[in-house]
């Protein structure tokens, strides 16, 4: 082999998108448009044929875009990203007063079991402890907001695993600890836990084995059966 008939590449800037070589999954993605323009009779037989043999024979991506550009779905938008949950409720959709307020001073307190939390909830621990646990509730909204104060206590909040949690807050000669979630569902419940712990303990993570949708289905069941026995009457 004469290497002095193969000259090392010079320097270059970087190669344009348009000049670079295609790949057969490149080539499958042009006929497919291709084949879904014949079927919409934006083609005719003739037309695929000669712009699928000319991808074939394509070398560059810039020579596959030519036998798609004057049709629709070459410009089509890429597909969204991936459903994100919610961020913190807008200004004036959650209330600024809670629904509910769970206190506890030199003493303990809690909710837990199937019950409907509100759009807002207020716990404080005075020496004290309080526990809300969600692992069970039914959540009659989307979005949830608790603000948990802890004063050498303890407040501890215990959610669905297949929720999205966040958290913001802080501790002073303490301890605030919230274990992000993220749920795939669109529809799942979100929880905001904002947290101040002073000398205590806020912590807020998921209870395992709990979902809502079993719960959700549970209590689908027991209607179903209530209503079965009120027909049967």
């Amino acid at each position: 082999m004469d290497l002095h008939k193969s000259p090392a590449p010079t320097a270059r800037g970087p190669v344009p998108a348009t000049e670079l070589r295609c790949s057969d999954a490149d080539r499958d993605r042009i006929a497919d448009i291709l084949r879904d323009a014949l079927a919409e009779g934006r083609l005719t037989a003739e037309e695929h044929a000669e712009r699928v043999e000319g991808v074939l024979n394509a070398k560059t991506v810039g020579e596959l875009d030519l036998f798609v550009r004057d049709l629709p779905a070459a410009h089509a938008r890429r597909p969204t990203a991936a459903y994100a949950p919610p961020g913190r409720p807008a200004p004036g959709t959650v209330p600024a007063e809670p629904d509910a307020n769970v206190v506890a001073v030199f003493s303990s307190a809690m909710r837990k079991g199937r019950w409907r939390p509100g759009r807002r909830l207020h716990a404080y621990a005075i020496f004290g402890s309080v526990e809300i646990d969600l692992s069970e509730a039914i959540f009659e909204y989307q979005q949830v907001v608790i603000k948990a104060i802890s004063v050498f206590g303890d407040v501890t909040i215990r959610v669905p695993e297949n929720i999205t949690l966040r958290g913001t807050g802080g501790a002073v000669l303490g301890n605030f600890e919230v274990s992000p979630l993220d749920s795939g569902e669109q529809n799942a419940p979100v929880v905001h836990v904002d947290g101040l712990a002073v000398l205590g303990n806020v912590e807020a993570r998921p209870k395992r084995g709990k979902l809502v949708a079993d719960i959700l289905d549970r209590v689908s069941d027991k209607v179903d059966k209530a209503l079965r026995r009120h027909l049967d009457r």
